[in-house]
């Protein structure tokens, strides 16, 4: 690795697995010293491990992203050990089968709730912190399918297109103050919620085992695959970094090109 990130601090949600322990490993070895949060304790002490392994420093922390103690806890705690918020990812997030005629109220709530009022609260405790420094890089996950319809996920598109919006309205606030705002929007990612969804059957993918149902699911990209948790860390150390220096309000699509069809 290159360094790209050395000096700074972060804090990403959601690094117990898929896309958000990516980009904790993949943070860690570019020099950050990474505040891994997850509500999965046990996997999110792995997480940390496994970025010290590679020559980082990492601590876990146990967080629930609706719970808006917790995440002032989390902000607190990297604060006090890393002595600085320099980057919050905001990977945070569920997806849930449903048409709005069926989909569960209680499920649309918990989905909106870690998907967007999650984001909300990482915000809103970690920017006073950036506030005062006069600097910082917010990257939050977002998804094509809050661009785009997706069949049979009516709240996951519903949080992932408010998160689009968040995103460009915080870069409309706090650009000023020399904190850049964006979002990442992946297109399909075999991550472990990904094939947990694959497994009961959704998604409308064929196929009996998980490379055969990645298989069928990459067909409907230009690229002929989907994607990996890697690829999207990549964009996120990019956003995080000082090269973006000039970039906020940005939705950085990562699909295979499935945007563009």
């Amino acid at each position: 690795m290159t360094g790209r990130l050395a000096g700074k601090s972060a804090i990403v949600t959601g690094a117990g697995s898929g896309i958000g322990r990516a980009a904790a490993l993949r943070f860690a070895a570019e020099g950050a010293a990474v505040l891994c949060a997850d509500i999965a304790a046990d996997r999110n002490e792995e997480t940390a491990s496994l970025a010290r392994d590679v020559g980082g420093t990492a601590l876990a922390q146990h967080t629930d992203v609706t719970d808006a103690d917790a995440v002032r806890a989390m902000a607190g705690r990297a604060v006090a050990e890393f002595g600085s918020i320099d980057v919050l990812y905001a990977n945070a997030g569920v997806i849930g089968v449903g048409s709005v005629h069926d989909c569960d109220e209680a499920e649309w709530h918990r989905i909106l709730d870690i998907n967007l009022t999650g984001v909300f609260l990482c915000g809103k405790y970690v920017l006073p912190h950036m506030l005062e420094a006069g600097a910082g890089a917010i990257v939050n996950q977002a998804s094509i399918g809050g661009m785009r319809g997706v069949g049979r996920l009516a709240a996951y598109c519903a949080s992932k297109a408010a998160v689009i919006g968040l995103t460009k309205q915080m870069a409309v606030d706090y650009g000023p103050s020399g904190i850049r705002v964006n979002a990442i929007a992946p297109g399909t990612i075999p991550t472990p919620l990904i094939r947990g969804l694959w497994a009961q059957g959704a998604g409308l993918v064929q196929g009996s085992t998980e490379e055969e149902l990645a298989a069928s699911a990459g067909q409907v990209y230009p690229m002929r695959r989907t994607g990996t948790e890697e690829e999207v860390a990549g964009v996120a150390v990019f956003l995080a970094s000082d090269e973006s220096g000039w970039m906020t309000g940005s939705v950085v699509t990562i699909d295979g090109g499935k945007t563009a069809t």
